[in-house]
């Protein structure tokens, strides 16, 4: 940190000093963002700002909660020298800054060390999420072509029948061997060069668009810390949600690391119980996590067992429901508060965890975060009145953006999510493309034609219903057939759970499947069967 900006430190009173509504609005600015990090423009490098400079305090940096049942604490020291030795190894390996370094791990040391060393040596990141099959995986390292991919043993055989692509598997072995390489890395990254290609989960494109952010964006990403998940400095903060996908990565990790907060993260297959253990054990008093996940928690019949320290909590993903709300309160003893945004825009709307002067109201999606203009707005673009349901749309670069989600205002200011504006399906917080579904359900040589469309569901908020056309006769056999292949084509998340066997499609004049008629016609069908 230079001379200038230490003494602007101490003569100033920095953002996350204030926990009030009121501050928020009072004292956000873009600068005072800024001064929360080490860096400023041209030079900043995310790995220096939610590793090293916290190396010499011996403290936890990642309390990762394992499914099988152990927790693996990892300290700031540790994740500072051992991602130095990465980005020393990776060079060795040819690797230089603006190559792409694809990595596809559980959390664990090898995947943070291998997140903050392709960092710190000015190479570009790519998440990718570990449940992807043959064909999930291909589309993305297709797109984004990395020089490397880091994965584990069990996805090493899939990776490697990628022609053109060097694997490295991260095993026991490989991390005893970087002991060769020296401790320290001088990173020189300006805070404009690309850091992380972010592929989103799901976008009506057959592949899922690869956002690209730059070191910058960590700095705009804390805005979203400050007022979406209400972390501040030395907190213990947990996010189960994968560091794959934006949620887990932006806030479930790299802003909570960069205000010096510890952090929670899940490996394994999820169990709502494992998780409530690991809240209690490890006295955490923050959460963000998917409205899924306090569903399953809720489900579990679990949470009397254990107690809890949880001050602040926040969802995001899809709406929330009434019980699963009440629920949170009395397990808890906090109002679970949501967080709106989309990897593209980031967040932009919140209910400020943590301000006593904030009324949280149920079902809303809060009010936009500081600085940030969000209106609704009609089919000519004009705002709509209160309570009247139009397009969410965000002020930037000078002009309304449309976030593709519908919504409404209310009288007091707040926002409500009235539904997707596009073919996207959101379960359990993923956001799934119909597109991607339709195509891997369409490879089963006994279909002819198929369409995806999402379909309430009590525990996920909605799942994949595919209807398929088909000489063959639909039964449960050929059910299980297509879900199967879905499943292994793109991801265990992503397959339809309910499968209808229909003679025709409804097709528009272009002779497009019409989602929305199907989606129609199903609310009618529930509505009825209700």
């Amino acid at each position: 940190m230079n001379q200038q900006k230490q003494r602007r430190h101490i003569k100033m009173t920095r953002l996350t000093a204030y926990t009030s509504y009121a501050d928020a609005q009072r004292h956000f600015s873009a600068q005072n963002l800024w001064d929360l990090v080490d860096g400023e423009p041209p030079l900043l490098n995310i790995a220096h700002e939610c590793i090293d400079r916290y190396a010499t305090e011996d403290r936890s940096a990642v309390i990762i909660a394992h499914a099988e049942g152990h927790d693996e604490v990892l300290s700031f020291r540790e994740l500072s020298e051992t991602s130095s030795q990465v980005a020393h190894y990776l060079h060795a390996e040819g690797v230089r800054a603006g190559d792409r370094i694809g990595i596809m791990l559980e959390p664990s040391l090898a995947f943070y060390a291998s997140l903050f060393g392709v960092l710190k040596l000015g190479a570009i990141a790519v998440p990718l999420f570990t449940l992807f099959g043959p064909d999930g995986l291909r589309l993305r390292v297709q797109d984004c072509k990395p020089r490397i991919l880091i994965t584990n043993e069990e996805k090493a055989a899939t990776a490697a029948a990628i022609e053109g692509m060097k694997t490295i598997v991260a095993n026991h072995d490989w991390l005893q061997g970087l002991a060769a390489y020296p401790t320290h890395y001088e990173s020189a990254t300006h805070s404009d060069d690309l850091a992380i290609f972010q592929y989103t989960s799901g976008t009506t494109r057959e592949l899922p668009d690869a956002v690209r952010h730059t070191h910058r964006a960590l700095v705009m990403v804390l805005r979203a810390a400050l007022y979406g998940t209400g972390v501040r400095p030395g907190e213990r903060f947990f996010c189960p949600s994968s560091p794959a996908w934006g949620h887990g990565l932006w806030h479930g990790t790299l802003a909570p690391l960069a205000l010096g907060a510890t952090i929670g993260a899940y490996a394994g297959k999820f169990s709502a119980e494992r998780l409530l253990k690991a809240l209690q054990d490890h006295r955490f008093v923050n959460m963000s996590a998917a409205a899924t996940h306090y569903r399953m928690m809720r489900n579990s019949g679990a949470a009397s067992r254990y107690t809890y320290a949880i001050e602040k909590l926040s969802f995001t993903g899809e709406p929330i429901d009434s019980e699963t709300m009440e629920f949170v309160r009395q397990t808890f003893g906090c109002v679970v508060c949501s967080m709106y945004g989309t990897t593209e825009i980031g967040v932009i709307l919140v209910s400020y965890p943590g301000a006593h002067d904030f009324p949280v109201k149920p079902g809303s999606l809060g009010k936009a975060v500081p600085g940030v203009r969000v209106e609704v707005h009609d089919a000519e673009g004009r705002p709509c009145g209160a309570d009247v349901t139009g397009e969410l749309t965000v002020w930037r670069g000078g002009k309304w953006l449309p976030t593709k989600d519908l919504g409404r205002i209310d009288e007091d200011g707040y926002f409500y999510h009235r539904g997707r504006a596009d073919d996207v399906i959101i379960s359990a917080g993923w956001t799934i493309s119909a597109v991607e579904i339709e195509d891997a359900v369409l490879k089963h040589p006994d279909v002819r034609e198929t369409a995806a469309i999402g379909v309430p569901d009590p525990l996920r908020g909605q799942v994949v219903k595919a209807f398929v056309v088909a000489e063959r006769p639909g039964d449960e056999n050929f059910t299980k057939e297509i879900q199967d292949s879905v499943r292994v084509r793109l991801s265990q998340h992503e397959y339809p759970r309910v499968v209808e066997y229909v003679a025709e499609l409804p097709k528009n004049p272009a002779g497009k499947v019409n989602r929305k008629a199907l989606r129609d016609r199903e609310r009618v069908t529930t509505a009825v069967s209700s």
